[in-house]
């Protein structure tokens, strides 16, 4: 194959509009160049939902320990294996949903579907990922380690079989963010808050269902996750209020705790409540409103709106917590 063949091909897969073609008229890459395999293992390992992983610094920044050097670089080390863990998940869950992947009019230009980085090259990606990742938690606290592997177990789990059944699928994604608030905790030897522990687990259950529910508008929904076969928009409309009420409340409740204020000596963190309440309200726009987006949780990402609610909320609460006042 030449290299402008392979050009060619890489721009089917790389490049192209979700809306051209049908999936049956993609075609695979069958000889890519080294170039094109950098890039699709960079895209395998999905950077942009690292941003997940910020819950890692959460019980920093609410323990006030952000002007706490040692404490920082040991969360810097924490976020950095959850981020190594995270790309080895997602290599492994695109290896294991190939076939699938390739019947979807967007997901069949992920890279290994599309054939930009070979399957064997996949598991090399994974392998590495997880030697370094697990390497590097060696060098935290044993119980940073022990929820590591755990993180880690369970979405493997999660790939291979929770996946397929509703609800449990939802609840792994939420226990992952859990898992990494518990991480940050003990990576930095951080005292967890319950509060912490339910905004996270009512917010993740939120954003889950919140996915599910795009899933289930899409035309081959059930071919592409077994799980939505048992899910209907009614029962996600009841969950997705349900969890996106009780994250609010879980949020403001903490604000209001005695203990907190007495904390962070200020009796004004309640204010910033708004900022959960907007991002539940903008996120099930981006739900209802993108329908042939990959995921909202992607698109979430890319919201103007919403990404700028978060950086007002994140600038607000440390100006809170820390005191600062503007020169």
């Amino acid at each position: 194959m030449t290299d402008e063949t392979q050009r060619s091909d890489a721009s089917v897969a790389l490049s192209a509009d979700p809306g051209d073609a049908a999936p049956s008229s993609q075609r695979l890459i069958t000889n890519p160049t080294w170039w094109v395999m950098v890039r699709g293992m960079a895209r395998s390992v999905r950077p942009h939902q690292w941003v997940k992983n910020l819950f890692v610094l959460a019980p920093v920044v609410f323990a006030k320990h952000l002007t706490h050097p040692s404490v920082i670089i040991s969360a810097i080390g924490a976020f950095g294996v959850f981020c190594l863990l995270a790309g080895a998940i997602y290599t492994l869950n695109d290896l294991l949903d190939v076939e699938a992947d390739r019947v979807h009019p967007v997901k069949r230009h992920r890279p290994i579907a599309s054939g930009a980085v070979p399957e064997p090259l996949a598991k090399v990606l994974i392998a590495v990922l997880l030697a370094v990742a697990f390497g590097g938690a060696l060098l935290g606290p044993r119980m940073f380690l022990v929820v590591a592997l755990a993180y880690f177990v369970l979405n493997t789990a999660y790939s291979l079989k929770l996946k397929k059944f509703a609800y449990i699928d939802v609840g792994c994604i939420a226990s992952g963010f859990v898992f990494r608030v518990l991480a940050g905790g003990f990576g930095t030897r951080t005292e967890v808050s319950f509060y912490m522990i339910a905004c996270t687990a009512f917010l993740a259950l939120f954003l889950g269902f919140g996915k599910r529910r795009h899933e289930l508008s899409g035309a081959q929904a059930v071919k592409q996750r077994a799980a939505l076969a048992a899910y209907t928009p009614r029962a996600l409309f009841w969950a997705l209020a349900i969890t996106g009420v009780a994250s609010v409340a879980a949020y403001l409740a903490y604000t209001l705790d005695p203990n907190t204020r007495k904390l962070f000596r200020s009796e004004w963190l309640w204010v910033t409540a708004v900022h959960p309440l907007f991002g539940v309200l903008r996120f099930l726009h981006i739900v209802e409103s993108r329908p042939n987006a990959e995921s909202p949780t992607q698109e979430m990402l890319r919201d103007t709106p919403f990404v700028l609610n978060v950086v007002v909320w994140i600038v607000e609460v440390i100006m809170i917590i820390y005191r600062l006042r503007p020169t």
